[in-house]
Parts: C-alpha cells; structure tokens; sequence
C-alpha cells in the first residue's frame, strides 16, 4: 500500500540499522529524530515554494528564513562537510525549530526538539537519505511515516493501529467538511484526520488559477479560496488530544506542514476526569465534525474515567467508552465517523445494547460501512466498521454497506491490487434513497429503523443481508458414471500394456 520503492525502503531500513548501531536505540527517537530532518527539508521546500509564490504574485512574503542563502536551509547545510553540518544542525536549526511559531501549541512540543544524533557520519547518511526521498508528492510523507511505525514492535499492543490513508480519504469524504466548522479528534495520534480533512478542503477550495506545479511536476492546491476562512483554519478549526507526547509532536509537525500554522493539538487522556476541567469547551458540545479512530483494547484506568461516560454505558471497554465520548463531544447537529471493532456492531452485553440503543433512538445513525478485515494489517488483522452518526435528531433508516476490497491487499504486504470497493461506496452513500436502495443482495442497502429496533439494535450487515441463490446446473447423473466407467477402462487397459512390458 506504499508508494515507496522498494529500494527506498531498503534505504530506510538501512538507515534504521545506522542510528541502532550509533546508539540511538528507541524506535521512537529513530521516528522522531527522522520526522524532524524531513521537517527541516520541507520548511525549506515550502520556502522556495512561498518565494516563487511572491516572484509570481508580486505579493510580500513572510519567510521562515533570512533569504535563499540562510545555512539554516536544508538545501544550503546539506552541502557542508560532516563535521560542520552536524554543528549547524545542532546549534543553528534546532534553536530555529524551537523559535517557530511562538507562542502557538506548536512551539509547545518543540520546546523540548534536540538533535540526538551524535555522529557526523549517521547526519550525513540520514540527509542523504532523506534528500533521495519524494517527501514532497502528497501521501509520500505519510508513506514514510506508516513505514517507520511498522518497524514499531509495540504498535497494535496499546490498541493503536495507524488508520490507512485511503481510509482516511473516503471518511473525510463521507462527512465533507465545510471551512466554517471545527473538526476534532479526541485520539489524534499523528493527526492524520485533521490533515486528511485540511486537505481535502484545500482540494474542494482550489480555483483553477490557485492550481500550481510543484518541483517534481506534482499539482499542489493552494486553497486559494480559502482566504476568507484563513484565521480560523489556522487557529481554531483543527484540534487534536492525545497522551503520547512524541505522537504529539509529529502530529504539530504534520498539520503545520499541511498549511495549519496553530493546530490545537493537547497531551490528553480524553476519557479522563481531566478532560472537561481542562478543556471544558471542547470536551461537551465542542465540535462540528469528529473524525476518529480510537484505540480498541489500550489500558485504562477505570477509576479516572469521567462519570458522564460511565453513566451512559457502564463498562470498561474504551471502544464503547470512545463512542460515548464522541457524542458528548459534538455539538446538536454535529457528525461523526469513527471506526469501531466489529464487537460494537453486535455485542450483547448491557453496555454495547445500551451504546446502540443511544445511537439509533436519541441520535440520528446514518450508516454502517464494514472493512475488510485485512485493512489494518501488518498492525493487525481486526474486523472493523465506520459507524457514520450526527448528535440529536432521529434515524429514519441506516445505510449499510459491505466493502469487500479497498484497493490493497489483505496480506501483511498490502500490495496494490485492482479491486476497490471505497469509489463505488462512497457514490452510494452520497446518493442514498430509502425507496431505491432496498436490495439486501447487493453490497450497499437501507435498512428501516424499525427492523432495527426489532433485531435488539444489532447493526451487523449480516443480520439483514440476504444471500444470492443461483440455480447451479450439473451433468445428468448417468453421463457422469459413463464418463467414470470409460476413464476406469482406459486404466485398466494402460495397467494391461504396463504389465505385458515387465
């Protein structure tokens, strides 16, 4: 499911064995230590791309850099012997890092950005590395990143698998984001739904005069129509909480990069009692559009998790807990998409009733798309679904869909393969009608409220799906035995033949 090469990968994975070997040994400092070096090329890219902006435009830009020839540059220290590029990266762009953006959550998570490498040589392998990489097509960035975090062996044991792209791609499609609205993510990880959603509204608010060509040809959507919108794009729109601090950082990283200079990103277990203390305004009726993935089994401290949640599904399991807190999170009228773990579709215990039941009767359920289970591999092998619901209202009839393929293998390799049922999902879903989608044999339909209530609000596609009989035409029986009677002669005479031989 990667677009890099597989010699880009080797590469990759040779640079990994150069920082083990130079006595960087966290995965996570190895992530973190290469997320910074790719940053620093591509302040330097969106650099050059903001100057030729300016030369185009005739309008002033305000750079991160004192001109083309600051050695700060990643174009202009990458040319340094080892010996000096190791003292500008460590004494001159470091500091640069943390000065950016003051002030802003950003900087935050910068304050404490060091360089670890302690050898020239491992700086020089890694930019050299990097500088080979295409980081500036548009999911190349995110390619390298789930190819780093597969090399985490403890991903999957916190519940946290990484939600692929694509999968991003058609929740944020499903929910269409508009520039006025605020959209959170109350398990942000490396924030990639506020990105998918950051650009998917840069695509949608691109004039064909906005549309420009990148370095490498590639077309890069400058939302020109997004000025009026651009203070609250950039300060107020995204937000993101999460309790792992270097997730944290590369989530700032991954937001800034995409356009988003003051992403509300927080260290925070939104589960906690601490949520609501700290960020009362965002913990209940905070948000238009909530897009999650949350973890599946990640420990918890049940003592610490906030009441309002308990009360409305008593349970320790953070899937259902998650949901709940996805509701209390959105405003009256805001929606969702939020992967949950098939249990949640049909568990029968009181809490996973209760969660449904909440869903269907005081909200509005809009639909149920199940994944192929192989779509979190190598993470792991989880069946899945994207429950689609908007707070408050009332569910009329819930869209149910059956993806089958999602363009990529379900192996641990996830090559790309010609079957993708997301296209054809997403065009249903956009034009979903109670009166024509009622054929329970095909992959998408809608299913009556009613019959929901009546099955114990069981939302498996399976509990309402009806299986295709084709008539199957054999051989008449006695043709067949003929066929079996002269293929035991012909034996038989071939055993003759062989015998008169010996």
């Amino acid at each position: 499911m990667s677009t890099l090469t597989t010699q880009q990968k080797s590469d990759i994975d040779k640079l990994w064995t150069e920082f083990w070997t130079g006595g960087i040994t966290n995965p996570l400092t190895v992530i973190e230590q290469i997320s910074f070096l790719m940053f620093a090329r591509l302040l330097d890219v969106m650099e050059t791309t903001g100057e030729r902006r300016a030369e185009r435009t005739k309008k002033p830009f305000k750079g991160r850099f004192k001109g083309k020839n600051d050695p700060r540059r990643w174009k202009n220290f990458k040319q340094k012997d080892a010996a000096e590029m190791l003292r500008v990266v460590r004494d001159e762009v470091f500091p640069h890092f943390r000065k950016l953006n003051g002030g802003t959550t950003f900087a935050e998570y910068m304050q404490d950005a060091q360089l670890m490498v302690q050898k020239p040589s491992l700086l020089v392998s890694a930019v050299n590395m990097i500088d080979k990489l295409p980081i500036t097509e548009g999911d190349a960035k995110g390619d390298l990143y789930e190819y780093l975090l597969s090399k985490l062996t403890t991903a999957g044991i916190n519940g946290q698998f990484r939600t692929p792209r694509h999968v991003i791609r058609f929740m944020v499609e499903m929910l269409e984001p508009k520039p006025t609205e605020s959209v959170g993510d109350p398990a942000c990880g490396t924030a990639g739904f506020l990105v998918g959603a950051m650009q998917y509204l840069l695509e949608t608010h691109t004039s064909p005069k906005g549309r420009m060509k990148g370095e490498d040809g590639q077309i890069i959507h400058t939302g020109d129509l997004l000025e009026p919108y651009r203070k609250h794009i950039q300060n107020d729109m995204f937000h993101g909480f999460d309790f792992d601090a270097t997730m944290l950082r590369i989530a700032s990283m991954n937001l800034m990069l995409h356009g988003v200079d003051n992403p509300d990103i927080h260290y925070q277990d939104t589960l906690s009692n601490s949520f609501p203390e700290k960020f009362p305004t965002r913990a209940t009726a905070g948000f238009d559009v909530i897009l999650a993935n949350p973890p599946f089994k990640g420990s918890l401290d049940a003592e610490d998790v906030h009441p309002t949640l308990t009360q409305a599904v008593k349970t320790k399991k953070t899937e259902l807990l998650f949901v709940a807190l996805v509701l209390r999170m959105l405003k009256k009228g805001g929606r969702s998409a939020t992967i949950v773990p098939d249990g949640v579709l049909f568990g029968s215990s009181k809490a996973h009733v209760a969660l449904r039941k909440m869903l269907v009767e005081a909200n509005q359920l809009e639909g149920v798309i199940s994944l192929p289970s192989g779509v979190f591999k190598p993470y792991a092998g989880v069946s899945t679904a994207i429950v689609v619901f908007t707070k408050g209202g009332k569910t009329d009839h819930v869209f149910f869909c059956d993806v089958q393929a999602d363009g990529f293998s379900l192996d641990d390799k996830r090559d790309a393969v010609k079957d993708n049922d997301l296209p054809t999902a997403l065009a249903a879903w956009r034009k979903k009608s109670a009166k024509k989608d009622t054929d329970r044999t095909a992959k998408h339909f809608m299913v009556p409220v009613k019959e929901i209530v009546e099955k114990a609000f069981d939302l498996s596609i399976n509990r309402y799906k009806e299986a295709k009989h084709e008539e199957v035409s054999f051989e008449p029986p006695q043709e067949i035995i003929a066929r079996l009677r002269a293929l035991e002669a012909e034996i038989a005479r071939e055993l003759c033949a062989l015998e008169r031989l010996l």
